[in-house]
């Protein structure tokens, strides 16, 4: 009986095991087709970025001449820097990247193009920023993808672990448990009812020669022995 109560309570943990973890899947896979749209719009929105960066930097290189050298001169320090941080899903960290721009850093970058297409490539420095903003939002949305798709597998298996194999494993075990349990208190039943039996019938003859007795000796009596003449 103690193991049948300790079979219980595992088998009990395991199904709320099995409830929380379809409950995490359920919200990595909502998570998951939410995060596998927002990747579609930004592939496209990177596509439409880098296309008007690449015709602004036509434009600029048409209007100021090659100005790749002196924007190497100019650059002192980087102006744009990655830091990653992360986002909680259903006690899963997902890597998230934020760019963050320094406009200190392009001070310098103002004095290029002074004589001829200074607005033209100022214009494309803007367009070649929010591609390479939209990049980063990609890239995030892509690792925290993948990390999101490794989560939800693991946790399928697990599902499907508790599912298939602990909690019938276990429910035979109680089965088992239980019906040993219903024989063994059949057998005790029976026991006990031939005990009753037995002690019915002793009684019952014990009864039977107590009357018997009884008779032999009231019929003793009533005969009695003839009176002796002398």
């Amino acid at each position: 009986r103690m193991n049948l109560k300790a079979m219980k309570v595992k088998y009990k943990g395991a199904k709320q095991g099995h409830s929380l973890l379809k409950k995490k899947s359920d919200a990595l896979t909502a998570k998951f087709r939410g995060m596998l749209r927002e990747i579609v719009e930004t592939k496209r929105e990177v596509g439409e970025e880098l296309r008007q960066a690449s015709f602004a930097l036509a434009k600029a290189g048409w209007a100021a001449g090659d100005f790749k050298q002196q924007v190497l001169e100019q650059v002192k320090r980087p102006s744009v820097s990655l830091k990653v941080t992360g986002e909680n899903v259903a006690g899963v960290r997902l890597p998230v990247f934020q760019m963050h721009h320094d406009p200190s850093a392009d001070a310098g970058a103002g004095n290029i193009g002074v004589g001829a297409g200074g607005q033209v490539i100022l214009a494309a420095k803007e367009k070649y920023q929010k591609a390479l903003a939209a990049l980063v939002r990609l890239a995030s949305l892509q690792t925290a993808f993948f990390t999101l798709d490794e989560e939800i597998k693991m946790t399928n298996r697990r599902v499907n672990a508790l599912d298939n194999v602990v909690l019938p494993r276990i429910d035979g075990g109680i089965n088992y448990i239980t019906k040993e349990l219903d024989e063994m208190e059949r057998e005790e039943f029976f026991r006990l009812k031939k005990i009753q039996e037995k002690k019915k019938d002793k009684a019952a003859a014990a009864e039977a020669a107590a009357a018997a007795g009884a008779e032999a000796g009231a019929a003793f009596e009533q005969a009695g022995d003839d009176d002796l003449i002398f």
